[in-house]
C-alpha cells in the first residue's frame, strides 16, 4: 500500500519544502524541558529518512530509528554520515527493541497510518508496558480530521519542479474517516522521466479517541497541543501534538 520504495528517493525533496525539521527538533527539546525529562535513549518511530532522528542525534541524544521501509532506512543511514544511530526495519505495531527508552517519538503523521484502533492499542500498550522508562515521554502528532476532510479533502493537487512532477489525487471517505491518497510521479532521470505511483491511506483519529486508547494502554497523563505550540488545539487545527506519560 504505502511501501515508500520509489517514493523514498523523492521524499526529502518534497517534504523539506513543507516541514522545518530543525524547528520540530527544537520543539521536541522544549517539550523535554517543559516536562522535566532528559532522556539519553530516544526511539523515533516511523522515522522515514531520518529527518527528525538525525537532528536529535546531532544534539547528543542516543537515537534509534524504526521504519517499515528498508528503502527509507537506506537513505537515512547515508544521511547519518557517521552518526551512531541504530536503524531498525520493523512495523511499529510489532515493535521489538533491545531495551527501554527514555522517550518515544512518532512525528509527521505516523500514527495516521495505523488504521484499526486495536492496532493503536497494541502499539501504545507495548510502548508503555515493555519499552518506556518510568516517567518517560511518548510524543507524537496527527493530521486532524479537519485537515484530512476539509483541507486535503477530495481535492487534486499538482506539483511541478525542475526534476519532479506529480499529481496528488485525494478522496475522503467520511463514514470510515479515511483519506485515500493516490500519487503519480514523473522523476527526471537523465533525458527521460521515470513514472511510478503510490497509494496512501490515513485515518482521521480524533483527539478524544486517541486519549481513551492511550489511557487504556496505561498512560495516565495525556496532554494535547496545537502544532509547534504550547497552546491547546483549536477547532481548525491541522495538526495536534500529544505528550503522554
Amino acid at each position: 500500500m504505502n511501501s515508500y520504495s520509489d517514493f523514498a528517493y523523492v521524499y526529502d525533496s518534497l517534504m523539506h519544502s513543507d516541514i522545518d525539521y530543525e524547528k520540530w527538533a527544537d520543539y521536541i527539546e522544549n517539550l523535554f524541558d517543559m516536562y522535566g525529562v532528559n532522556p539519553d535513549l530516544v526511539c523515533d518511530l516511523a522515522c522515514g529518512t531520518g529527518n527528525i532522528t538525525i537532528p536529535l542525534a546531532r544534539r547528543g541524544y542516543n537515537m534509534t530509528g524504526v521504519d517499515i521501509s528498508e528503502d527509507m532506512l537506506s537513505i537515512a543511514r547515508e544521511k547519518a554520515d557517521g552518526l551512531d544511530i541504530l536503524f531498525l526495519n520493523q512495523s511499529m505495531t510489532n515493535l521489538d527493541l533491545y531495551g527501554t527508552m527514555g522517550a518515544f517519538l512518532c512525528m509527521i503523521d505516523g500514527i495516521n497510518y495505523i488504521l484499526p484502533p486495536k492496532s493503536l492499542l497494541k502499539l501504545f500498550t507495548r510502548i508503555k508496558t515493555c519499552f518506556i522508562d518510568k516517567g518517560g515521554l511518548f510524543i507524537f502528532d496527527i493530521s486532524t480530521e479537519h485537515k484530512l476532510k476539509n483541507v486535503i479533502g477530495s481535492n487534486t493537487f499538482v506539483h511541478c519542479a525542475e526534476k519532479i512532477f506529480y499529481t496528488w489525487q485525494n478522496r475522503y471517505i467520511e463514514n470510515k474517516k479515511l483519506s485515500d491518497m493516490f500519487l503519480t510521479f514523473f522523476v527526471k532521470q537523465g533525458e527521460n522521466y521515470k513514472r511510478f505511483e503510490e497509494r496512501h491511506l490515513q485515518r482521521a483519529h480524533s483527539a478524544e479517541e486517541l486519549t481513551a486508547i492511550l489511557k487504556k494502554a496505561g498512560f495516565a497523563h495525556v496532554d494535547t497541543y496545537d502544532e509547534l505550540s504550547f497552546s491547546p488545539p483549536r477547532e481548525n487545527s491541522e495538526r495536534i501534538v500529544f505528550v503522554c506519560r
